[in-house]
């Protein structure tokens, strides 16, 4: 059974709207905790468009399950996440003018400088991730480059419908069998909501699926501690 990552990025989009002090991200994982989370999830931007330094180093040292930090491959990224020793990190792509991240990490065209920026996070202990698209290529150079996670986009499946939805379904089926053989971890994530996710869930050797946007719009009615029960219910039935 898959496992839920609650990202909380949305409660500081809240926050940061106003430059105020609350929402406080950091007392709405407490919440997701609650709920059932299994691990919590920030995204650490360059522009600090919603979570703040201060923010990652508050949940590393308060939440009892597992801190996940996504972030780009950069010096400044590198040296943060040394200090704050997160149990895992997702290397993302990263561009100012994106709303949301859109699509993978290109793994393959990059392999010699991903090689060393792992190299050196593993070095601190800190187990790494590649959010990468559901491609053959993109996932076996993550596993050339030593990555031990893989997270699988499911952006392009939220989106689409129908038979649409069925063929981007099965590559990445597929695309989990093949990392699972080389000895990858495979998580998944992007665009999951209460309508979508049961059939990512049910994907045998899926190990955690990280959720954000649709839980949180979803607190707004309900509360999050429910949202994030609701979440968890639909995943374990599988």
């Amino acid at each position: 059974m898959a496992t839920l990552g609650v990202n909380i990025d949305h409660i500081a989009n809240v926050r940061q709207a106003r430059q105020t002090v609350e929402p406080d991200p950091v007392q709405f994982a407490f919440l997701a905790e609650l709920g059932g989370a299994d691990s919590i999830t920030v995204h650490l931007r360059e522009d600090r468009r919603h979570i703040q330094d201060r923010d990652i180093f508050l949940l590393k040292e308060t939440i009892k399950t597992k801190l996940n930090l996504e972030m780009a491959a950069t010096d400044e990224m590198l040296e943060i996440s040394k200090k704050l020793l997160p149990d895992f990190v997702t290397l993302v792509p990263e561009k100012r003018e994106e709303i949301t991240t859109e699509g993978g990490l290109d793994v393959k065209n990059n392999q010699k400088y991903l090689k060393d920026f792992v190299n050196s996070l593993k070095s601190s202990n800190i187990e790494v991730s590649a959010f990468i698209d559901p491609v053959t290529d993109q996932i076996s150079s993550s596993g050339e480059i030593g990555f031990d996670f893989i997270e699988l986009h499911t952006g392009k499946y939220a989106d689409l419908k129908g038979e649409e939805q069925y063929v981007e379904l099965q590559k990445i089926i597929e695309s989990t069998y093949n990392a699972t053989d080389l000895g990858l971890v495979v998580n998944a994530g992007h665009g999951l909501n209460y309508q979508n996710v049961q059939k990512i869930a049910s994907i045998n050797n899926i190990n955690e699926l990280n959720i954000g946007h649709s839980i949180v719009a979803r607190a707004l009615a309900v509360g999050l501690e429910k949202a994030v029960r609701e979440m968890k219910s639909l995943i374990s039935k599988n």
